[in-house]
């Protein structure tokens, strides 16, 4: 103390005085908290700052400065020791809720001062004050397993039973070829196999490790949820990862518990902990009985703040949470339909690669196969054993090479290539996927369920009339109002809000925290009334809230005022809810008169009018209570407010997109009748000369329909107001036995139900509770229906490149078995060879992928009805252009299979060359006629450049090609080809273009 003293000898006697003043205060305090205690084996829980001895108690008191803000701080940098408290007694008494060793910290109002933080204020919250206390308690992150590493993704792709076969087959071919021809000679064959196949499985390796980094990364992003804390005196939203010990949060309805903590103040707040215990039942939290909080807890009802005391694997539940966190490499439902494809063709495949081998094995034990010189390969016993085993080698491996290009491994890699680009874009547009399926789901969508505000609207409320009685007051004739009805409404804004007001000293306009909502309605009683939030709340004591729920749309509070002791009740919330609680009403002069039929029909007037103009109608009500019990009933009315929220830009325009594209839009609201068709027909939902009857319809009277009533009408219904969220999933499910494909937008807790039922849950991302997010499959990041529209075009995206893809690579996959079959029974002789057909595998799985499968959106899209739920995956559009270009190919290639040499004048590798080369040509050709299925050739460049990968992917093809043909000539088994043959090629290839575009002028049916 002497050296505190020292330190100010020079300072004012006024500052000498408030600093022992400072000091007399703090030793009081430590020393009041002290006697409470019975210090004995309990003293070492408080550490070395505390000792003691029969006859005194000796406390060790740390040097106190006070900063700039006049927050007191121990040591430099404001980093506190924290030497009283340890995480692992942190860490167990919220666990074990134990109460006595919350008791011996000095209850839930002392523990703050040990963790360093200001019950009203918060923490520091300075740089090097995060870090000590991340460095002391641990950060709020979760240890997750390891990632699975580059060579898991090769031994994964190096498991295929194919290309095992192939593996087998190549080391056979690659022994009996070194024991004939030598090991300089003789390695090619089996070796160019080996080569092509490592080429196979690392560019498949290296796609699916690249995703799987794509899908943690998503992962990580959507765990991040946005948390509300007070540090230095202001309410601010954090990252939960950045959540440190001693902050203290605000939590409402809806909220995720976001670690472990205390209750510190609050009302009727009850938690949901079925995901820690399993039972349904809501816990209520209180400063007495039960403080203790767990995260990953939903708040189910009130409000409140919370001490954080644990955070990341210190919380009770950290362990639990990492060891289930959500995979996002789950199989969607279209993954499952391609692997059934995939598995049918394969077998077909099977089927024919057994018919040529059994084929090839008859026509070579019969010597009707022949070797390069004309001489039959097999004769009898003459024929030795190692040349005999080398043909079979070479026979199984031909046929095992018809089976590879038969089966076509390309399409999981397909999917998993459009699902991660378009989540990777659809995160630049404003929406975070949260499971996979709902990508491709969400471009089946018939039927859209909106909310209104924030999602049709701006979400920017502001005050824009005050009625009080039947007169509207302006700024000059609030003068007019009576006194005591303006402090009456003032504390029904101040005491009645889960909104907060920080008055910096930086600034003479306050910091207003909360809903939109509520922001506005504060904001109105600072300025226009003159309201101090910090006056109300010192002069009442709250007794009991009832917070604001979807349900009963109001809120209420029962006060104590401090100066004479008398009861007060406060109501606030949809205007008409709270006229129907109401006897009486005060006039402008502060009369307080009976409400009789003729007043309410004129109140009610005033609500229809301020609906019709796009208003929300919130009214408040006041009653002097003689018990403590918050009564509804014989309320006195206080005033009307109307608060405008605009549409948001651009909405219109989206609505008629959905209408344009066969999706319906619905708006579902709590907002009463007349405000929700005010707003639909701003918004382009309702038209002008629409029935209102049958279009616009109340949640009550919808949930009172007979089912047959109810089904009859749903496809009408364009409006639901005042609807619980009862009312929207009944709407959800109605749909749904219609037939419809739903996507729902909610953004409350309530809504929850309506997410999880529709096919896409669409929950908001700064509206949006927690709740919500998590029964969500798609978080809306900006609450924009322009959003939902941008989401619907991505989803018709990712089963459009889909649809391009399997048309691509199946015809391929008909040519190659056409071809291969048709001359194996033929002539006994494969054309294309077993390294020529794993190139081609290369092209159609790897890059006919990456280049179909990441084609962007297009606006064309969104002109086509929705494909629903029962529309096959595999269209008659596709099965006309895929067989017309397969039988194309086909004849080409056995035209020059069996007349080729002549024609031209070659011998049979070039020849051969010639078939290979034109083979592959034909795919890229027919790349481009599977970027449009439905429409002419001149289509084929619109666009092109806005897809740098799909014009990569062609020239790299193309460039590998010529390389395959003119320089790896014992790899490839190939010939170089003059600038004719070259010519030839292209010519035959580029064919294709013209029949695509004649086959497009042949009809086929849609169904």
């Amino acid at each position: 103390m002497a050296k505190f003293l020292a330190d100010d000898r020079l300072a004012s006697k006024p500052h000498l005085r408030w600093r022992f003043a400072f000091i007399a205060i703090y030793f009081t305090k430590v020393l009041d908290s002290l006697s409470k205690r019975t210090v004995k084996k309990s003293i070492p829980v408080l550490g070395p700052g505390v000792l003691s001895s029969r006859s005194y108690l000796s406390i060790d008191v740390q040097d106190v400065h006070e900063d700039d803000s006049g927050h007191g701080r121990s040591g430099d940098e404001h980093v506190l020791p924290f030497r009283n408290v340890g995480q692992r007694m942190l860490t167990e008494m919220v666990r074990d809720k134990d109460l006595e060793r919350l008791r011996q910290f000095g209850g839930v109002k002392q523990l703050p001062a040990l963790l360093g933080t200001n019950e009203k204020n918060g923490i520091d919250g300075h740089e090097a004050d995060l870090i000590h206390r991340r460095n002391v308690f641990g950060s709020n992150e979760y240890t997750k397993p390891p990632k699975k590493g580059f060579l898991s993704f090769v031994v994964e792709a190096s498991k295929d039973t194919t290309i095992i076969i192939l593996l087998i087959c190549a080391a056979l071919s690659l022994g009996f070829g070194i024991k004939e021809e030598g090991p300089r000679e003789g390695w090619y064959d089996g070796g160019s196999i080996i080569v092509a196949i490592l080429l196979i499985v690392a560019v498949s390796s290296i796609s699916n490790f690249r995703q799987s980094g794509q899908f943690h990364k998503f992962s990580s992003e959507s765990s991040d949820i946005r948390v509300q804390v007070v540090r230095q005196g202001r309410r601010q939203p954090v990252s939960i990862f950045q959540l440190v010990v001693g902050d203290i949060v605000f939590l409402n309805i809806g909220d995720q518990v976001p670690a472990d903590g205390l209750f510190m103040e609050g009302h009727s707040l009850k938690v949901d902990e079925s995901s820690m215990t399993g039972e349904s039942d809501h816990v209520e939290i209180n400063e007495k009985e039960n403080p203790f909080m767990f995260s990953g807890t939903k708040v189910s009802d009130g409000f409140g703040t919370m001490l954080v005391t644990s955070v990341g694997m210190n919380t009770a539940w950290g362990e639990m949470m990492s060891s289930i966190r959500r995979e996002l490499d789950e199989q969607t439902p279209l993954q499952a339909r391609l692997d059934k494809l995939a598995s049918t063709i394969g077998k077909l495949g099977l089927a024919v690669a057994l018919i040529v081998l059994v084929v090839l094995f008859i026509r070579y034990f019969t010597g009707n196969i022949e070797d390069d010189s004309g001489n039959r390969e097999f004769n009898g016993s003459k024929t030795k054993i190692d040349n005999v085993m080398n043909s079979v080698v070479h026979l199984v491996s031909a046929a095992v090479t018809v089976l590879v290009i038969a089966i076509p491994e390309g399409l999981p890699m397909a999917v998993t290539l459009t699902l991660a680009y378009s989540m990777r874009r659809m995160m630049t547009d404003q929406a975070l996927v949260r499971k996979l399926s709902a990508c491709e789901t969400m471009g089946s969508v018939t039927t859209i369920c909106t909310d209104k505000t924030g999602t049709l609207t701006l979400n920017k409320m502001k005050v824009v009339e005050f009625w009080l009685e039947s007169e509207v007051i302006k700024d000059e004739t609030y003068r007019g109002v009576a006194p005591t009805v303006l402090e009456l409404l003032k504390q029904g804004v101040g005491l009645n809000t889960t909104g907060s007001v920080c008055k910096l000293p930086s600034t003479s306009v306050p910091e207003i925290s909360g809903s939109p909502t509520e922001s506005a309605i504060l904001t109105w009683a600072l300025v226009d009334l003159g309201m101090d939030i910090d006056e109300q709340k010192l002069s009442f004591e709250i007794l009991h809230v009832e917070a604001f729920n979807s349900q009963k749309k109001r809120s209420g509070v029962l006060v104590n005022r401090i100066a004479d002791n008398t009861i007060h009740i406060h109501w606030k919330g949809a205007a008409e809810m709270i006229l129907a609680m109401c006897s009486h009403y005060y006039d402008k002069s502060g009369i307080v008169k009976v409400m009789d039929d003729k007043k309410r029909g004129q109140f009610g007037g005033l609500i229809r009018d301020m609906a019709a103009k796009s208003l929300r109608c919130i009214a408040f009500a006041y009653k002097q209570a003689l018990q403590e019990k918050l009564e509804e009933t014989g309320m006195i009315l206080l005033g009307l407010v109307g608060l405008k929220d605009p549409c948001r830009p651009g909405v219109r325009r989206a609505v008629e997109v959905c209408r344009d594209a066969g999706v319906n839009v619905k708006m579902i609201t709590g907002d009463n009748i007349f405000t929700a068709k005010a707003i639909a027909m701003e918004c382009g939902i309702l038209k002008p000369d629409e029935d209102f009857n049958n279009a616009v319809v109340e949640g009550v009277t919808f949930r009172n329909y007979s089912h047959r009533e109810r089904m009859d009408k749903i496809d009408i219904i364009r409006v639901m107001a005042r609807s619980s969220p009862f009312d929207k999933l009944l709407m959800v499910q109605s749909l749904k036995k219609k037939g419809h494909v739903v996507a729902v937008t909610g953004d409350g807790t309530n809504d929850a139900p309506a997410l999880k039922e529709a096919d896409i849950g669409l929950s908001m991302g700064i509206q949006g509770t927690e709740v919500a997010k998590e029964s969500s499959d798609i978080v809306i990041l900006d609450d924009n229906f322009t959003s939902v529209v941008t989401v619907m075009k991505w989803g018709r995206c990712v089963y459009n490149n889909l649809q391009k893809f399997i048309q691509f690579q199946l015809t391929i996959n008909v040519a190659a078995l056409g071809i291969n079959f048709v001359a194996a029974v033929a002539s006994g002789k494969v054309p294309l060879t077993a390294v020529q057909l794993l190139w081609v595998n290369l092209i159609q799985d790897t890059f006919g992928a990456l280049a179909l499968a990441t084609e962007q959106p297009t606006n064309d899209l969104l002109m086509k009805p929705p494909v629903g739920r029962s529309k096959p995956l595999i269209t008659n559009v596709m099965w006309r252009n895929l067989i017309s270009q397969a039988l194309y190919q086909i004849s080409v290639l056995l035209i020059l299979q069996y007349k080729g040499s002549s024609i031209f004048g070659v011998d049979e590798k070039i020849n051969n060359t010639l078939i290979f080369n034109t083979f592959v040509l034909c795919q890229v050709f027919n790349e481009f006629n599977a970027r449009n299925m439905d429409k002419k050739n001149k289509f084929f460049f619109k666009g092109i450049l806005k897809n740098r990968l799909f014009v990569g992917i062609i020239g790299i093809t193309i460039a590998l090609q010529v390389v395959m043909v003119e320089f790896l000539k014992r790899f490839a088994n190939t010939e170089r080809l003059d600038w004719g043959q070259w010519g030839v090629c292209i010519g035959l290839a580029a064919l294709s273009w013209p029949i695509d575009w004649l086959v497009k002028y042949l009809p086929v049916s849609a169904n």
